[in-house]
């Protein structure tokens, strides 16, 4: 039996990698030279099954509870576990309440114990919601390493190509083309995402940290090189042009809401992705006519990847052809 999975996205290699280990030949396709470009590499790399509770359905709690396992042990060394902190300015304290109101995994912290998590943010902030059970990684760095990881297991890559394959027969084809399947896939949409980084050795971070807002929320992540990634928007639309001035403005002023170093720090890189997401921002396991598609992953990819992939692998093992998902609801 071989799969060939065509994306060589987030949801394409973890799927490569959990049929590869479960003893299936797997081949890998892709129009990019390299594997991990799309929106795959403009995530924040959050595994905040609890975070994300707070703005979506049960189903992104239960699925990604167990993704910082998935990624621990298909790249060792990669996945950090210090936690989410979410934060508020005093004049927005009332959204730390409706967030906690919402989710649960959190602990009430105070001003002092703030200080003790990030020292960069002490006296800074009165009061916070911890989420010591939430982890974060590298979006770029386990891209290439879960990459040369299914190499080592034999998976053959066929990158840069837009053909498919024909020297091999394949039992299943599985698209996990992310955006592209827009249009061709019933029900997904795109839903842009824009993120910015930004560089400076005036202010450290050992964990995500959620700036509340009735309008702006964001997020920054720490990356290495004194490098943090700052996002994300949510703009119900497929464009995928450069980021917009208004965009840029919002985050840079959210970023010294955190801290005043992000105003001076230097402004590195800027990205725009375009995540596809169904009515219900919940991904599927779709049957195709010659296998399946995994679809929808909208801002949960790193999140609920791993939990797609084994839903696949099963599907695939137990020689069923008959959807994950059915009607848009989780089974």
């Amino acid at each position: 039996m071989t799969v060939l999975i065509k994306g060589a996205g987030v949801a394409g290699l973890t799927a490569a990698f959990e049929l590869s280990r479960r003893g299936i030949a797997v081949e890998v396709m892709d129009a990019a030279e390299t594997v991990g470009t799309g929106a795959s590499t403009y995530a924040g790399g959050m595994l905040a099954p609890y975070c994300e509770r707070e703005a979506a359905e049960e189903a992104v709690l239960t699925l990604g509870l167990s993704s910082a396992d998935w990624w621990a042990e298909a790249v060792p060394g990669e996945v950090s576990r210090k936690g989410t902190l979410v934060i508020a300015a005093g004049r927005d304290s009332v959204e730390l309440d409706r967030f906690a109101s919402r989710t649960r995994g959190y602990e009430w912290v105070g001003g002092n114990t703030i200080g003790e998590l990030e020292p960069d943010l002490a006296g800074r902030f009165d009061r916070a919601l911890f989420f010591p059970e939430e982890a974060h990684l590298d979006p770029r760095k386990v891209m290439t390493g879960l990459y040369e990881a299914l190499v080592e297991r034999g998976v053959r890559f066929h990158l840069g190509s837009t053909e498919t394959p024909t020297e091999t027969a394949y039992s299943a084809v599985v698209e996990c083309t992310g955006a592209a399947a827009i249009g061709s896939t019933p029900g997904l949409r795109g839903v842009r995402g824009e993120m910015l980084f930004l560089e400076t050795t005036e202010i450290t971070l050992s964990r995500p940290v959620r700036l509340l807002h009735p309008r702006h929320p964001l997020y920054i992540v720490p990356r290495e090189d004194h490098r943090f990634m700052v996002g994300a928007t949510m703009i119900e639309t497929d464009d995928d042009g450069p980021i917009t001035a208004r965009s840029v403005m919002e985050f840079l002023n959210a970023a010294y809401a955190v801290h005043p170093a992000f105003g001076e720090a230097r402004l590195v890189e800027t990205g725009v992705g375009v995540r596809p997401a169904f009515a219900d921002n919940l991904p599927r396991v779709l049957e195709q006519e010659d296998g399946f598609s995994i679809a929808g992953m909208h801002r949960h990819g790193f999140l609920l990847a791993p939990a797609m992939a084994r839903q696949l692998a099963d599907s695939i093992c137990a020689g069923r052809h008959d959807p994950v998902y059915a009607e848009g609801a989780l089974q």
